[in-house]
């Protein structure tokens, strides 16, 4: 099929819906799709989307709002989305670990009842790139498991979350919101995560999507300053080992390493919980510009295929479920508009954080840069 085909296919959907909505199977988020071939369903636009690489940022945002707005599969709710794996885990994935409540599931239960109690017309998108679901996986072996949810709203093009659970050897809680594209904004990111209960990394930030830094950063940081000037722990500067701190990361970005885990309710959550309010204030008091759609894509075009190509976490997702389900996930979903390079991921690089679950002494470590943790928004 032709990039240009697909130009067609969204007022065909629509129209098609409306005669033939109850004659064909549906699907639900997480499950695998399965649909007739003759009929023109959401899954069968998924597929088709997938499998036109040179298909262009705009005709995949035009197709992805025509999608949100059609019926042609059965729609879920946030709730159902994410109980369909059991979240949120009120217990480790590993029986060793004692601890009633993950360390990190308060943010995800915030973030879902903010979603929910703010944003507009939000939806829940499938986590499937028409092959592969990547709304669950786990190693039952390696003791470690993850989560996966997107939905998208009026006011994010995308919104993705994602819960790591590996047991005391690793907590990641990661989320990424991308503003609508008629919205030249940053992307909100958060990453955080815990290593051995003994070392925590965690960054937030407003992360700017143009080349130009000071151009797309300086505008917003005044409303970030305050909020972190009340924290000290979050403060730090992340290592450029592995990362360029002048691209995609604003001056007043949250960024700490600590080893006192009194830091993540005392300062690190409220710190949190204020970023992503501010950042839904900005996008909420943005004129839209539809004239620069085309451009915003490119740029965040480009920030997916930076974070994919320099994600630190696709060996560790490779070690854990695979190779191929790695470079899937990390292209596919959590960089989805991302261009694959040749070659394959690049090396991976020194884990710093501490052994992953199962790891033996002196075996190869999953990289973890110093500041790009690993489930990606950031690139620290």
């Amino acid at each position: 099929m032709k990039p240009q085909h697909l130009l067609l296919l969204a007022p065909v959907a629509c129209a098609y819906t409306l005669q033939h909505q109850q004659r064909h199977p549906t699907f639900t988020t997480g499950t695998p799709i399965n649909a007739p071939r003759q009929s023109l369903s959401s899954a069968n636009l998924l597929r088709m989307d997938t499998e036109v690489p040179s298909l262009d940022t705009v005709t995949t945002y035009n197709l992805e709002k025509t999608l949100k707005n059609i019926r042609l599969h059965k729609e879920i709710s946030l709730r159902q989305a994410e109980a369909q794996h059991g979240m949120p885990w009120k217990s480790s994935i590993d029986p060793k670990v004692k601890d009633e409540e993950l360390l990190y599931m308060p943010f995800w239960e915030w973030q879902m009842q903010f979603m929910e109690e703010n944003f507009t017309n939000l939806k829940v998108v499938p986590c499937h790139n028409g092959k592969t679901d990547f709304s669950y996986n786990a190693n039952e072996k390696m003791k470690a498991r993850i989560v996966n949810l997107c939905a998208t709203s009026d006011e994010y093009r995308k919104i993705r979350m994602t819960y790591y659970d590996a047991g005391d050897n690793t907590q990641v809680f990661n989320a990424v919101l991308y503003p609508d594209a008629a919205l030249n904004l940053p992307v909100l990111g958060v990453d955080i995560l815990c290593f051995n209960r003994k070392k925590y990394l965690a960054i937030v930030d407003f992360q700017p999507i143009h080349d130009n830094e000071e151009d797309h950063a300086a505008p917003y940081e005044h409303l970030l300053k305050p909020i972190k000037e009340k924290y000290d722990s979050l403060k730090g500067r992340m290592s450029s080992k592995f990362y360029d701190e002048t691209q995609h990361f604003s001056q007043q970005m949250l960024f700490a390493r600590f080893d006192d885990e009194e830091i993540v309710s005392r300062e690190l959550f409220p710190a949190f919980q204020s970023y992503v309010k501010t950042h839904l204030d900005l996008v909420r008091s943005t004129e839209r510009r539809p004239e620069d759609v085309t451009f915003v894509l490119e740029c965040q075009k480009d920030y997916d295929t930076y974070s994919a190509d320099r994600d630190p976490a696709t060996g560790l997702f490779a070690a854990m479920f695979g190779a191929e389900w790695a470079d899937d996930f990390v292209h596919d979903f959590l960089f989805s508009m991302s261009e694959r390079t040749e070659g394959g991921p690049p090396p991976s690089m020194p884990f710093t954080g501490g052994p992953p679950p199962g790891a033996a002494a002196g075996q190869p470590q999953p990289p973890l840069s110093a500041g790009a943790p690993q489930m990606h928004s950031h690139k620290p």
